[in-house]
């Protein structure tokens, strides 16, 4: 008598918003798929429903906000959060980001979901609080982030050393749950340089329109380049996130494109050929980053990057390598590296082919997938206690 067939290993994915998934963890979910696994990601959808369930991941769109704190739509998230992990009944559940890692791994343990990976792609959030409010707040995610984290099926990914050795340090997790994977990974093949306009180079910021982003620093950097008359073009690529209290608003952005203070070219899908067109990237970011995406794919695309010296970014920016790590909020150091990097296409060209040298070696989508794979293989087959109580 034939024995039955085996069940297909089931991984469900919870990110916040559709676009995320779809930008940053696709490649790893279709790696999932083609190795015969179930697919299935929760999340709130906007506008890539049809793309994402043509890949065979199984939707299930969910009302969530990631910035709010209003128990009546928390609980509503939460109710429906515990009826697809008791109906679908995953081996593994991949949660991303703050509040999908809070609310996932609460879940998880109420529905007897045995295999957990959280993702803290930056600890941002928790560690750049200000304000009454805002100190409550880390408290409370602190407090929430060491009830969480213990069990010992769970493994939590951290994108930078940092990020790891800060929750080790404070007991939050042990040596044996955390799991450094260097980003979300890039297609090296896509994000490929270009022919550069060396009479007007474009030095390129692209991310989600935060304050803390560094979107205001970008502005003013462009205005002391102006004033020194550095012939550049300072353009910012990205729409404001109006979920994040931090969203500098279109009226801004569109100010100063008005004044010329900046280039605002809004969201833009084929950002290989917005890579192309530039000569230097900077990110004077604030955020508290993991591994910024963007400046992945620029050291992909060959272009030099100037930034803070800032955990996430120091992992990609080598300085003197592949560019240049400026003190934070150091606005004039960072034009000085720009003026620098304008001043010979032989060290822009020098930086840009070692960039994309270390993220061949470091931060390839292949390597992002295969180190991705190999934890979940970890998980599911190898001899491990069976509570996560």
């Amino acid at each position: 008598m034939d024995k039955p067939a085996a069940r297909m290993k089931k991984i469900i994915y919870f990110v916040t918003e559709d676009w995320y998934f779809w930008s940053h963890r696709l490649p790893i979910a279709k790696a999932c798929l083609k190795s015969g696994m179930n697919v299935g990601l929760i999340t709130r959808v906007n506008k890539h429903a049809d793309r994402i369930k043509k890949t065979g991941i199984k939707l299930f769109p969910i009302h969530i906000n990631r910035s709010s704190l209003n128990p009546i739509h928390d609980m509503i998230t939460l109710i429906s959060l515990i009826r697809i992990y008791i109906k679908e009944k995953p081996d593994i559940v991949h949660h991303v980001a703050l509040k999908p890692v809070i609310y996932g791994s609460w879940v998880a343990r109420i529905s007897g979901v045995q295999k957990v990976v959280n993702a803290l792609a930056g600890l941002g959030e928790i560690n750049a609080a200000t304000g009454f409010k805002s100190i409550i707040l880390k408290l409370l995610i602190r407090l929430s982030l060491k009830s969480i984290l213990s069990p010992r099926n769970m493994r939590v990914i951290f994108q930078n050393p940092e990020d790891l050795d800060s929750l080790i340090e404070k007991n939050m997790i042990t040596h044996q749950q955390a799991c450094l994977i260097k980003g979300s990974g890039v297609d090296t093949q896509q994000y490929s340089s270009g022919e550069k306009n060396e009479e007007k180079p474009i030095v390129l910021m692209a991310s989600r329109m935060l304050w803390s982003k560094g979107v205001g620093d970008f502005a003013e950097l462009s205005k002391r380049l102006k004033q020194e008359k550095v012939n550049v073009r300072m353009v910012l690529v990205g729409k404001p996130d109006e979920m994040n209290p931090a969203a500098v608003s279109k009226k801004q952005l569109l100010k100063w494109n008005k004044e010329k203070t900046v280039e605002w070219w809004g969201h833009i899908d084929n950002m290989p050929s917005t890579f192309k067109q530039s000569s230097i990237a900077v990110l004077p970011t604030a955020y508290g980053e993991g591994i910024p995406k963007f400046l992945i794919e620029a050291a992909s695309a060959e272009l030099p990057m100037v930034t803070y010296d800032v955990p996430g970014c120091r992992e990609i920016v080598r300085n003197n390598e592949n560019g240049y790590l400026v003190p934070f909020k150091d606005i004039s150091a960072m034009a000085d590296a720009i003026k620098k990097l304008l001043k010979s296409r032989n060290l822009r060209e020098h930086f840009g082919k070692k960039g994309r040298k270390i993220v061949k070696k470091e931060f390839s989508e292949e390597i992002i997938v295969k180190q991705t794979l190999a934890l979940y293989q970890e998980l599911l087959y190898h001899n491990m206690d069976n509570s996560i109580s």
